[in-house]
Parts: C-alpha cells; structure tokens; sequence
C-alpha cells in the first residue's frame, strides 16, 4: 500500500474487527447498530465543526504525505472517518464488558470520578483559556459530565469509566501512530505542550468527551426503544 493510504489504513484496521466480530453469538453487537448510528451523526457534526475550526485556526494540520488528498472542508476524508470508525469501535468495547463483565463502579466511586473530572477541567479550561485545544477540550467535558453526572444522573456512567480506560490500548495505539508517524501535527502554541510519548496530554480527554458523547446517545437511543443496558 502506499505511503498516502497510511491514515486510511489505520482506519481500516480500527474497525475492521469490531465490524467481524459483532456477529458473535453471545454479545451480537450487530443488534446494537440502529442505535448507533443517529447518536454518531449528532456527535460527529458536533467534532467535525471543532475540527474544521482547529485546523483553520491552526491547532492541527495534517501530513500531505500520509493521507489520499480528498478533503472535505478542509479536513482530510480519512479524519472524518475517524469519527465514525473510533466512536464505533469504542461503542463496541463498551458492549462487550457490559455482556462479560457483570460488575461496574459503585455510584459513589463514579460520583467521585466524575467530580473530580468537572474540577479538573474547570481549573485547567481556566487556566489556559488563551489555548484554543485545551480550552474547547476541557470546556467540552466539562459541559458533557455535568449534564450527565449532576443533571440525568446517568447509571450507565459507572461502566462507560472502565469501558474508557479498556479503550486506551486502542487509544494509544491508534494516536501513537497518527502522532508518531506523524499525520497529525499539533501546534503546542494551541495545547499544554505536554506529551505522553507523542500524544498531547488533551486528546487522552478529547477522546473521552467524543465517547461519552456517543455512549450517552447509544444509551439514550437503546433506552427509547425499550431496550435495557
């Protein structure tokens, strides 16, 4: 394959397995799809608005080299995929500790999580508010957990934390290689300039807000039709 495929690829590979799997017998995820899809087209307009902003505003660009040169305003076609190929397979992650792990935090504990998660972002939103990624990021969080948390009261929530944290692997596999490579490249002016390997420390919470996003619509979505999580 040649070298401007390479971001292309890497969405292949994110999906390709949860797709082949979720006509597994016990989780049967394929059930799930209809749920998806309409919480994915909500969240991914939302994403794709600060995306294109991020990368006219400078936060980001991307690596000519690695990606095919179709561009929908102004965004590669392979990152708008990335917000359908990532969400769906962390969506599937999440399916599957919910069939095979019976256990989840304790309300407390994700009480604690979650409040600790709206200090956290509010102190560093403030912070750097003069930095557009971190600023929109932990913003973005913030508001997310707050209504989820404080106002639905969200069960689920407690299952989404550890869903979270299993989707790190994933998680820094897949940014690793987008910041390794590189094919994106994020100006530090706009972020902490902090990096865990390569990966700037926002998007460990980018990643979270674009989940919780989506598990939140999948649960809403299930949840209206009648179905329990």
């Amino acid at each position: 394959m040649e070298v401007k495929y390479t971001y292309l690829l890497i969405n292949f590979l994110t999906i390709i397995f949860p797709i082949a799997l979720s006509f597994d017998k016990r989780v049967q995820f394929y059930k799930s799809w209809r749920f998806i899809w309409p919480g994915m087209i909500i969240t991914g307009f939302v994403f794709l608005f600060w995306d294109v902003l991020f990368t006219v505003k400078g936060v980001w660009f991307f690596n000519n080299d690695y990606i095919a040169g179709i561009r929908i305003l102004q965004l590669p076609l392979e990152e708008i995929l990335f917000f359908l190929t990532v969400p769906f397979s962390c969506i599937f992650i999440y399916e599957c500790l919910n069939y095979y792990l019976k256990w989840q935090l304790p309300a407390q504990v994700t009480k604690w999580i979650s409040v600790t998660l709206l200090l956290v972002s509010l102190i560093l939103a403030s912070a750097y508010s003069h930095r557009l990624y971190t600023l929109v990021t932990f913003t973005l969080l913030y508001a997310l957990l707050g209504v989820i948390q404080l106002v639905f009261k969200a069960k689920w929530l407690g299952k989404f934390y550890i869903a979270y944290l299993v989707s790190l692997v994933p998680f820094y596999i897949v940014n690793g290689a987008l910041t390794s490579i590189p094919i994106v490249l994020y100006n530090n002016q706009q972020n902490m300039a902090f990096r865990v390997g390569t990966i700037p420390f926002e998007d460990h919470f980018y990643s979270m807000a674009l989940l919780l996003m989506n598990v939140g619509f999948f649960e809403y979505f299930r949840t209206k039709s009648g179905i329990k999580s």
